[in-house]
């Protein structure tokens, strides 16, 4: 971390957003943990790329809210601080909604969002694609999560930062290998919760 991000992380304002996110932990993920450490992953991705941009962060920490728990209202996002309507709005924009597909959501994102939008998005899905466990998930579920990031992440990647490009590259060819390693013996049956 450079001594300028330091200093402006300092006079962020976190831990409403912090708080907000514990909502998270009875979230439970298939690969173990929860929704919660999920956001601090990506919020951790997000400063190793250096970004400090303090909606961009706070958006981050309860980017799945309300996707995941009930109990959140915009009202109670909007009231945190003075960000709190810009990070209302750009977790509304990676927010998929009950009965929209899968790939309506992502080429939203990829066509209309903003740079923000596909920032996080693409810091999401590299956190979602480290999780992504040959011994955890099923076949299918694999296929088509790396067929949506090639389609729809990549190409926001490569609109946003090259590096996270390179990374999100990297993680498919790797689970791309892993697939083929383990077609012989992967039978695994999710069953749904």
């Amino acid at each position: 971390m450079e001594n300028h991000e330091e200093k402006a992380l300092e006079q962020m304002v976190l831990a409403p957003y912090v708080q907000k996110s514990t909502a998270l932990r009875g979230k439970y993920r298939y690969v173990g943990g929860n929704q919660f450490r999920h956001a601090f992953s990506t919020f951790a991705i997000l400063l190793d790329y250096h970004y400090i941009d303090p909606v961009l962060l706070k958006a981050s920490m309860i980017h799945d809210v309300f996707e995941d728990v009930a109990c959140i209202s915009k009202k109670e996002i909007i009231d945190l601080d003075g960000d709190g309507a810009k990070v209302y709005n750009l977790v509304m924009e990676v927010t998929r909604r009950k009965h929209e597909s899968k790939d309506h959501y992502l080429k939203q994102i990829l066509t209309n969002g903003s740079k923000n939008a596909r920032i996080l998005k693409c810091a999401d899905r590299i956190s979602n694609l480290t999780d992504l466990h040959m011994d955890t998930f099923e076949k299918d579920f694999v296929k088509k999560y790396i067929e949506e990031s090639k389609k729809f992440v990549l190409p926001m990647a490569k609109e946003v930062n090259q590096d996270m490009l390179f990374e999100l590259s990297d993680l498919i060819k790797r689970r791309e290998s892993s697939m083929k390693f383990a077609a012989p013996f992967w039978p695994m049956q999710r069953k749904k919760q």
